[in-house]
């Protein structure tokens, strides 16, 4: 208790610098919680909007927040542009625009524009990745202060990560495809600190013998079907930060401060797409990573060295349905939502499931690749025509509320002062209480 205590009074100094803000894909520590006191629960394309901002074509991304500045990137495909916009929060006003130009089109899918990944923000810089055309930081007023070219990224479907921000790093996933690499820079200078090679392509062993069961008519090489689109999390643990994330076939952990491999836990998903998700019990802290694909689902007690895939692995699910979306913790819980829009309820230390039930909204595409965000009891998804649920995050399942906005959306909401800015594939909006 006293531990809990002096941690409490600890967040408490600190909430005055973070308190609204949601400086990164999925808010402070990448852990998709809202520390807010109140947020709306009812609106549509005519209540509750305070404004409504046009964006210029599709993209996934999600917005952040620091302050009276949003900041979302933006595909231009025309111009074969990947842009960074900054719009005033209270009226959405396009305040500044930056970015780079590709030198050549990436290959991706079409529905995963480029500019997919989220930025970044400290409050006094801006970092985003923009896949082949590079990682850059800005200045919150737009200039550029540095741009790292990072090498082409190369897979089927394109690419997602964020990067995250530890101890004056900046620290990418550079995946997925030919090379995959996990690299650290410095956040001032953009200079490598260091860099730790990932595997990037299914063995050929394994291609031979799924082309063989199910081979593809278009002729395409299965070690396509392998690659990670995850963002790290950092995990305290033994008494050290741990950067963590999903990687085909492994959960691993890594030292912030130098890249090196500090454990790995075997049965992941050959794809990795949703993010991992931190929750504690009596014994810790511990990781789950949910599969892509119909890929694994398991769970892993953080704090360990080596292969802890016999020591420290808690469950695993060997088949899950196709999940693109990052999951929460709650009160011992863990709650996802898979593509086709069944929410589900898990047994956090077991894996079991409690319920699943099939989010439906306005219309007839209820998939969802939008992650979870949690704000005190309430869980909030979007699904891709723009419906928003509201639903309780406990052992029994309760619809609270059904918003629609009528228009596609891959991407999470996200809350900050108050409102919520949900970003479609037509536009950004500002919803206020």
């Amino acid at each position: 208790m006293l531990r809990r205590r002096c941690f409490l009074s600890a967040l408490g100094a600190t909430l005055p610098s973070w308190a609204g803000n949601w400086p990164s894909w999925r808010g402070p520590g990448n852990h998709g919680v809202a520390d807010e006191k109140s947020l709306p629960t009812r609106w549509s394309r005519t209540e509750h909007v305070r404004w409504r901002v046009p964006l210029p074509e599709p993209g996934n991304s999600t917005p952040v927040i620091w302050g009276e500045r949003i900041f979302l990137t933006q595909p231009v495909a025309r111009e074969n542009r990947r842009t960074l916009l900054c719009l005033d929060r209270a009226t959405g006003k396009l305040l500044w625009q930056s970015g780079l130009t590709a030198a050549d089109k990436e290959l991706t899918h079409k529905t995963n524009p480029y500019a997919s990944s989220s930025p970044l923000t400290d409050g006094k810089r801006v970092f985003v990745w923009f896949g082949s055309a590079g990682l850059a930081a800005y200045s919150i007023d737009g200039k550029e202060l540095w741009r790292r070219e990072l090498g082409v990224q190369k897979h089927v479907w394109g690419y997602g990560a964020s990067p995250v921000l530890h101890d004056g790093l900046a620290i990418l996933n550079f995946g997925p495809g030919d090379p995959s690499f996990l690299i650290a820079v410095d956040a001032g200078s953009g200079k490598t600190a260091w860099r730790h090679e990932l595997t990037s392509r299914m063995p050929e062993d394994d291609v031979k013998k799924a082309g063989e069961l199910a081979p593809r008519p278009d002729g395409a090489v299965r070690a396509d079907f392998f690659g990670s689109w995850t963002t790290p999390i950092v995990v305290r643990a033994a008494n050290r930060d741990e950067l963590v994330f999903n990687l085909p076939r492994r959960v691993a952990a890594f030292d912030p401060k130098t890249g090196r491999e500090l454990w790995t836990c075997a049965g992941a998903a050959d794809l990795a797409y949703g993010s991992p998700v931190l929750g504690y019990d009596d014994g810790g802290p511990l990781v789950c990573a949910m599969g892509g694909f119909g890929g694994p689902a398991l769970a892993v007690r953080a704090g360990g060295s080596g292969d802890v895939t016999a020591t420290h692995r808690l469950w695993h699910v060997p088949n899950t349905p196709q999940r693109i979306g990052t999951s929460v913790i709650h009160q011992g819980h863990l709650f996802t939502v898979a593509n086709n829009g069944v929410a589900e309820c898990f047994e956090l230390k077991t894996g079991k499931p409690v319920w699943a039930e099939r989010l439906r909204g306005s219309s007839a595409d209820n998939g969802v690749w939008s992650s979870l965000v949690r704000h005190g009891e309430t869980l909030y998804v979007m699904n891709k025509s723009g419906d928003t649920f509201l639903y309780r995050a406990a052992p029994k399942f309760e619809l609270l509320a059904v918003n629609s906005l009528g228009e596609d959306s891959n991407s999470t909401v996200v809350p900050s002062h108050g409102d919520l800015f949900l970003r479609t594939h037509e536009s950004l909006w500002c919803i206020g209480g």
